[in-house]
């Protein structure tokens, strides 16, 4: 069993691995556009980098649950910290079933389908779960982290709303300059949130696994006194 300290190191490398997807998977795309199009149209039905996309999100998904049971083995009576693990676990397991969309030009023609709105509807689902899980990842930590996790949750919300603005016009096959730079700036400052969760709580763990040491090499007469 991999300890705490270990397991925390995922969360950096989940967020790693999700930016590394979003630089390669366009690569194997000819004529998407990071700039115009959304982060979901890479695993679209019909997409040629869905499997790519599908495999390498498998794995994210892996590395954050393996996160968030690093959280809870880590949280130690911490109840917002041990909340912040389970809202991961649960956004993991919902992510997994995710449904894809299809491509614009089939969606304009009328060939919506279920797994189209349920795309909306995990997407409805999943965005407050984030936010939650950075407002409890706040609760569990310091100012400075907090103040941090405040300004990232208003960045959620300003490039929400205009990612919101132009996602309509996905459904028409209509220009969408932007909607792939605010969404990215959304994911983004949710990546590097979840990363700097990870570098707090292992320079804890750390810290916890010293005064741990210490205890452990002081002569008993010293621990049963203190």
């Amino acid at each position: 069993m991999m300890p705490p300290k270990t397991l925390l190191l995922f969360g950096l490398l989940s967020s790693l691995l999700y930016v590394a997807l979003n630089i390669v998977c366009p690569l194997y795309y000819p004529g998407y556009s990071w700039i115009s199009q959304t982060v979901s149209e890479l695993s679209a039905i019909g997409a040629p980098t869905r499997p790519l996309w599908f495999y390498g999100v498998v794995i994210y998904i892996s590395l954050v649950m393996m996160f968030a049971w690093g959280i809870l083995k880590a949280s130690r009576g911490n109840r917002s910290l041990r909340v912040v693990g389970y809202l991961l676990l649960i956004n993991s397991i919902i992510s997994l079933f995710w449904p894809p969309m299809h491509q614009r030009a089939a969606l304009a023609i009328g060939e919506k389908s279920l797994t189209d709105t349920m795309h909306i509807v995990f997407t409805i689902i999943t965005v407050p779960l984030m936010m939650l899980i950075i407002g409890f990842g706040a609760a569990s930590q310091g100012k400075r982290f907090r103040i941090y996790s405040i300004a990232t949750l208003i960045v959620l919300i300003v490039a929400g709303v205009f990612t919101s603005l132009e996602a309509p016009n996905i459904d028409k096959d209509l220009p969408t300059p932007w909607i792939g730079v605010w969404e990215r700036v959304n994911i983004g400052a949710y990546m590097i949130w979840i990363a700097s969760l990870s570098v707090v709580l292992r320079k804890k763990e750390n810290e916890f696994l010293i005064d741990e040491l210490i205890s452990l090499l002081k002569p008993a007469n010293l621990r049963s006194k203190s």
